[in-house]
C-alpha cells in the first residue's frame, strides 16, 4: 500500500514539473478562448433558434386563425348579400307596365335613344311609333304636311328597292367569290355578319322614330312653305312660296331651295329660322292651278290668301290679301251687298293706294286663272279661317308701306 503510495506520489511530481518546465504554446491559449467564446455563441445561438421557432410557431397559429376567421366572416357576408340581393333587386322592367309608360312617354328623344341601348326589351318599346310620334308631332308638326309624308314614303321605298337590290347583288358576288377564294368568303361572311349585327342597332327604316332622326340630322329633303322668301326681299313681301328644306341641327335653322324661275337656276336660302315655315295648307304643287272652293262665301273682311305667278313659267306663291268693297259700296254693314255680286274685290293693303298691286278683281262664278305679263296672274283663292294664320301674317307685316 505504502508502495503503491510512493509511487503515485513521484509520477505527480515528474507531471507537475514537466508542465511548468514546458509552457502551452500561444495557439493552445487562443484556442482556449476560441473554445470559451464559441460555447457562449453556440448557447446563444441555440436560445436564438428557439425563439425564432417559438415566434413561428405563434405566427402561423395567429394567420391559421386569421385566414379562418376571413374566411367565415366573408362567407358570412356573402350570405347576406344574397339575402339582400334576393329580397331587394328590381329592375326598370318590374315597374307596372302603366308606370314604365308613363316614364317612356316623358323621356325627350335623347333619352328614348339612350334607353333603347339598355336591353332588347327596352329597345322594342323605346322604338314603338306610340312615343315617337308625340315627339314628332311636337316638333315637325307645324312645317310637315300630306305632300311631305308622301316624300318620306317614296323615299322608304326607295331605300327598301335599294337595300334588296344591293343585297341580292351582294349576294350574288359573294357566292361567286366563295367559289374563287374559299378561304377568303369566311372573312367575308364574319364582316357581312358584323354588317348584320350593326344594322340591328338601327330603327326600322318605315318607323316614326327613323324619320324623326332623318329629320333631325337634316339628310332628308322634305316640301313646305317659306314665308317672305329670299330674307324678305321687298318683292316677296306678305308671300308664302314652295320650297325643298334641310334642317341644320348646329344652328337650328333650315336651307330653302326654291324651284326654278323660267330660266333662272335654283334659288337658295340659309338660315332660315322656324318662325317663317309652314306646311302646304292645300295639296297643290306649286305649277298647279288651286281649284277655289270658298268664293260663294267671301265677304268683305275675310282674309284670304290667292295664288300669284310673275308669267306661265314660274311657280305659284301665295299672298296675303282681304276681301274688299265694291266701289259702289260706302262700306255701311246695314247695307252693304258686295257679297251678292258676281266680282269679288281683293285688297292687297301692304301697298298704298293707287299702286297697281294694290287692287284686283275676281269672279265669283267662273273664276279661273286672270292676269295678264304686265301685272302678273292671279291664280286660286283659299279662305282663311284659323286666327293663327291671321295673326302669322299680321306678324310679318312689313314697317313701311310698300309702292
Amino acid at each position: 500500500m505504502l508502495f503503491l503510495l510512493i509511487t503515485c506520489f513521484s509520477f505527480i511530481i515528474f507531471f507537475y514539473k514537466s508542465l511548468s518546465l514546458k509552457p502551452l504554446p500561444l495557439w493552445a491559449c487562443e484556442m482556449r478562448l476560441l473554445s470559451f467564446w464559441f460555447w457562449k455563441d453556440l448557447s446563444l445561438l441555440f436560445v436564438l433558434t428557439k425563439s425564432i421557432k417559438n415566434s413561428f410557431s405563434a405566427a402561423f397559429f395567429a394567420s391559421e386563425m386569421l385566414v379562418k376567421n376571413t374566411t367565415f366572416s366573408c362567407k358570412k357576408m356573402q350570405k347576406n348579400i344574397d339575402e339582400l340581393t334576393s329580397s331587394e333587386e328590381m329592375s326598370v322592367l318590374d315597374l307596372p307596365e302603366l308606370v314604365l309608360e308613363c316614364i317612356l312617354e316623358r323621356l325627350p328623344p335623347e333619352g328614348l335613344r339612350t334607353m333603347a341601348s339598355v336591353c332588347s326589351s327596352l329597345k322594342e318599346r323605346c322604338l314603338s311609333d306610340h312615343f315617337w310620334e308625340r315627339h314628332m308631332k311636337q316638333k315637325w308638326g307645324g312645317i310637315i304636311g300630306p305632300t311631305a309624308y308622301r316624300e318620306w314614303q317614296w323615299h322608304i321605298f326607295s331605300r327598301k328597292d335599294s337595300c334588296f337590290f344591293n343585297q341580292a347583288k351582294q349576294k350574288g358576288f359573294l357566292n361567286f367569290l366563295s367559289h374563287i377564294w374559299p378561304f377568303s368568303f369566311g372573312r367575308s361572311n364574319l364582316l357581312k355578319d358584323r354588317i348584320m349585327i350593326k344594322r340591328k342597332d338601327f330603327p326600322p327604316v318605315d318607323s316614326v322614330m327613323y324619320w324623326y332622326l332623318a329629320l333631325e340630322s337634316g339628310k332628308f329633303w322634305f316640301p313646305a312653305q317659306v314665308y317672305n322668301r329670299e330674307n324678305g326681299h321687298v318683292g316677296f313681301m306678305l308671300s308664302c312660296y314652295d320650297a325643298e328644306l334641310s334642317y341644320n341641327p348646329r344652328t337650328d335653322t333650315f336651307q330653302a331651295r326654291y324651284p326654278p324661275h323660267g330660266n333662272r337656276a335654283i334659288a337658295i336660302e340659309t338660315s332660315v329660322t322656324w318662325d317663317r315655315l309652314r306646311a302646304p295648307p292645300v295639296d297643290t304643287r306649286p305649277h298647279n292651278l288651286h281649284i277655289s272652293d270658298c268664293l260663294s262665301e267671301l265677304h268683305p273682311g275675310d282674309h284670304i290668301e290667292i295664288q300669284w305667278r310673275r308669267n306661265k313659267e314660274f311657280p305659284y306663291g301665295w299672298w296675303y290679301g282681304v276681301v274688299g268693297h265694291l266701289e259702289t259700296c260706302d262700306g255701311n254693314p246695314n247695307y252693304c251687298r258686295c257679297h251678292a255680286s258676281d266680282t269679288v274685290v281683293l285688297e292687297f293693303n301692304q301697298y298704298t293706294p293707287g299702286s297697281r298691286w294694290r287692287t284686283t278683281t275676281v269672279s265669283r262664278k267662273d273664276h279661273r286663272e286672270e292676269g295678264n305679263e304686265a301685272d302678273g296672274f292671279y291664280g286660286g283663292i283659299r279662305k282663311l279661317h284659323k286666327n293663327e294664320e291671321i295673326s302669322t301674317w299680321k306678324r310679318l307685316w312689313p314697317n313701311e308701306i310698300l309702292e
